[in-house]
Formats: structure tokens, sequence, C-alpha cells
């Protein structure tokens, strides 16, 4: 059996985007025994993916550890860096798939697209070798939950990097207007931004009971994006669970452009992408000021539209049918 090793050592949202791709790999090598470098931590959204055989748990690329016969083929999904194709040339592959670095004249591959939505980048680079590829193949099956925030808003405070972060008042006052509406409201993040959500929480007058933040491991957070109404949040890895679940979200966006790392296009439908057109530094120590020019009023006014796409919980009707209902009844 022949042994396709696969390199993608980041995040979660960059696993997501490479869905289409890893799926892809399956359908054309179906015989094959298809192994992931990445970090362990993602293994249950792995399986939600059902096309990797074997984890090879990876942080970054140094950290590859291959003991196995030299594999047929590799493929870097991780970056088009020097790093990483001589960590992937270590494992002594027959073959490689990667985009070119001038580092490496002899290999061969296309140049990388700076400018290409993640999702197409990846599938792009399989296109170049004869595999063919489908960009909308995201879809995820959402995991059992334990416990149940059917028809919650979710509220993600967390970023990969403080750049990202859109203000926890600003956050205090959306959750402030969902309170009022009468909405089910939980804050998420990891267990290094729970201080941040029980001061947002505090600020808004929720419940610190309703604060899931650093209180969930990763599938039980995939349960609850699933299951929620609407999920608020930047561009990290809980908006590409949201697309993967087909849930409903406002995501703001900033210093990253929503066309390299946002919905898909054609599932804008079910997203409300807020941008203030600005491209700044993703890993910045401070907010990036793109992001900081979107306000309250803009996200207040995103959510309300879209959960008035939705059904009110509980009644089938949406939120305006049912103050019709009350006024009659």
């Amino acid at each position: 059996m022949a042994v396709v090793l696969v390199l993608r050592a980041r995040g979660l949202g960059d696993l997501l985007t490479a869905v289409p791709a890893l799926r892809a790999l399956r359908r054309a090598r179906p015989g094959d025994h298809i192994a992931l470098a990445a970090p362990h931590r993602l293994k249950p959204i792995v399986d939600l993916i059902a096309s990797v055989d074997e984890m090879v748990p990876t942080t970054d690329p140094a950290a590859i550890r291959w003991d196995g016969a030299p594999p047929a083929l590799v493929v870097n999904l991780h970056s088009a860096t020097a790093e990483s194709i001589v960590e992937l040339n270590r494992t002594r592959p027959e073959q490689i798939l990667t985009y070119r670095n001038p580092a490496f004249p002899d290999l061969d591959g296309p140049d990388w697209p700076a400018e290409m939505h993640d999702v197409d980048r990846w599938c792009h680079l399989l296109e170049t070798a004869g595999i063919s590829a489908d960009r909308r193949n995201l879809g995820l099956v959402p995991p059992v939950a334990s416990t149940s925030h059917r028809d919650c808003v979710v509220v993600h405070i967390g970023a990969g990097a403080p750049a990202r972060r859109w203000p926890p008042d600003r956050f205090a006052a959306v959750v402030r207007h969902l309170l009022v509406q009468g909405r089910d409201v939980v804050l998420t993040g990891d267990e290094t931004e729970r201080d941040i959500a029980l001061g947002v929480a505090a600020r808004a007058g929720l419940a610190p009971a309703r604060v899931l933040a650093g209180q969930q491991n990763l599938i039980e957070l995939a349960a609850t994006v699933a299951e929620a109404a609407l999920v608020v949040c930047g561009d990290t890895g809980v908006a590409h669970l949201a697309t993967a679940f087909g849930t409903r979200t406002v995501l703001l966006f900033g210093p990253t452009p929503p066309s390299r790392s946002g919905p898909p296009a054609h599932l804008l439908g079910r997203h409300a992408v807020l941008w203030a057109g600005q491209i700044g530094d993703p890993q910045g120590d401070t907010p990036d000021p793109g992001l900081l020019k979107i306000g309250v009023p803009e996200v207040v006014n995103a959510i309300d539209k879209q959960l008035r796409k939705r059904p009110w919980p509980g009644t089938g009707m949406d939120r305006r049918g049912q103050q019709a209902y009350r006024r009659v009844g």
C-alpha cells in the first residue's frame, strides 16, 4: 500500500480550508494510506473530515517525525517556504507536490498565488498535478454534543493574534443588545481568553455560567457552533467551523481581507461579512486599525438581519411573527 504524506501543521481554520484538497486526494488515491502531519489537538475535527487514515502529530514543519518507509507522494499544503520543503524532502519521497520555491530550482511546481483564497490555493495545487478538486466540498457532519446549546447565539471573543481580536467593550455592547432581545447567548474562546470573556460577560450583564471560553474541548465547541442560531466572531477557526456546519454568521474581518480567508462566494448567502477594506499585519500585537473601523452599530445591524432569516426558537416563526402572535393572543 502506497503512503501519501500531507503537511498542514497549522491551526483549526487552516485545516478546514484544506478539506476539499484532502477529500480530492482521497478520491484520487482510494487505495493509498493518507497520513496528515498536523497538530494532534485537531484530531477530533480531522476525524469528521473522513479522508485521513493516520495523523502524524506536528506543530511545525521542523517537528515532523516520519519513521515509516519513504512516501510515494508528499503534498505540501502548509506553505511554499524553504523550511517546509526541506523537511518534507527528508522523508525521502518518490514525488513531492508543492508550490515552487526559488531555493529549489530543480523542483517543479506552480508559482505561489498570493492573492488566491486559501481553499482555492490548495485545490489549484492538486489540479496542476491532474487531481480534480471540488472547492465546495467543505461541509462536515456535526458531532454529537454531550450538552446542548441549540439555537443560542455564539459570540466568540477569541482570535489567533491580538490584531484580529475586536475590543472586549464592543463585544459587550453586542451581547447587551442580544440579551435585550431575549436571545440565549454564550461566549466562547480558549483557556487563555477566559478572563477576557468573563470581563465581557460582566459588562454585558451575562451570567458567568454562559461563559464557555476555556471550558470546552474542541468537539464540544464544534457541537455548540453547529447547533447555534448564529455565530458572531472575527477571522478565526470558529468562523470556518460555522461555514463547515452551515451555521449563519456575522464575521468581522481585519487585517486579512475576506477574499483570502472568508466564506467562499457560493456560501455568502448565509454569512454577513464586515470588512473596512484595509489590509494590515495579521500577527500584530494590537487590534488592527481596519478592524477597529467596524463599529458596534454595523455589527448589531448585521446580527438583526441574520436573525430575522431564522425562525424564532420553538415557534417556527421569525421574531416579527412571534410578536404579532403575542399581540393577537
